[in-house]
């Protein structure tokens, strides 16, 4: 039988809704009974992660304990985390629960490491907080990848406005902004786009860009790594442990 997966969403709605459909599309079933039980329990109302770290508001952790105890009660086995941002806090949120939590920048290097051909140079498209952060910086460090990022100026009118118009219900519009911002990275030798924010899926996606296949999915990556927790995990195969198991921090080279 498999193991039930608990999703702490609400950060933001639209992308809680797009990686439970990968949840879905990732799924080898042949009937509804062959899918993963999953709980999503979706807390819009937790504070602006970006907020707190790049201008010190109001922490969203206590919101997000709540959450991971309400899926406690609901007896899950293990959570996700469908926003990148969050998982500035993935070492307290371990603190505080007994549950497994699946890293979504963990699930990213698992992807990485699946593809045909090994990418070193990554382009980063995030939150400016997950940038500051260096929430992927340090996760990934001592794999030898080297990391850029568009101009500050770009960010801001490019991706930062893709996130927003996701949030604000138009995907569309925020992906032919985003599609300009995945090619200023190609032009400048990023080998492996990856899609930092849950948001930004959602809006290449909307416009069917072409783009998407060279780009790295964090949210299909952490879809694809509660699959495999839930269907694997009497085995726990080298996947699911790498997604489970706390990576070494250290500085890692940006451009």
């Amino acid at each position: 039988m498999h193991s039930t997966l608990g999703v702490l969403g609400g950060m933001g709605p639209l992308a809680t809704a797009d990686f439970y459909r990968k949840i879905v599309e990732e799924t080898d079933a042949h009937c509804d009974q062959e899918h993963i039980p999953v709980l999503v329990y979706s807390l819009p109302d937790i504070p602006c992660r970006s907020t707190a770290i790049m201008d010190r508001g109001r922490s969203p952790l206590p919101r997000m304990i709540e959450g991971l105890r309400k899926l406690e009660q609901a007896k899950v086995e293990a959570i996700a985390i469908p926003c990148n941002t969050a998982h500035y806090w993935y070492r307290d949120l371990c603190k505080a629960t007994s549950l497994p939590i699946l890293h979504i920048v963990d699930a990213v290097a698992v992807e990485l490491q699946r593809m045909s051909y090994q990418p070193r140079h990554l382009g980063l498209l995030a939150t400016e907080s997950t940038l500051a952060a260096r929430i992927y910086h340090d996760r990934l460090a001592g794999h030898g990848y080297s990391f850029t990022v568009n101009a500050p100026d770009d960010r801001e009118k490019l991706v930062v406005r893709a996130i927003n118009l996701v949030k604000q219900g138009r995907p569309q519009e925020g992906g032919h902004l985003l599609e300009l911002a995945v090619r200023k990275l190609l032009d400048r030798g990023v080998e492996a786009p990856i899609l930092a924010c849950t948001e930004l899926p959602v809006a290449l996606e909307s416009i069917g860009s072409s783009l998407l296949s060279c780009c790295v999915d964090a949210s299909r990556a952490l879809a694809k790594a509660a699959v495999a927790w839930s269907t694997e995990r009497a085995g726990m195969p080298a996947m699911t442990r790498a997604v489970l198991a706390p990576s070494r921090l250290a500085p890692a080279q940006s451009s």
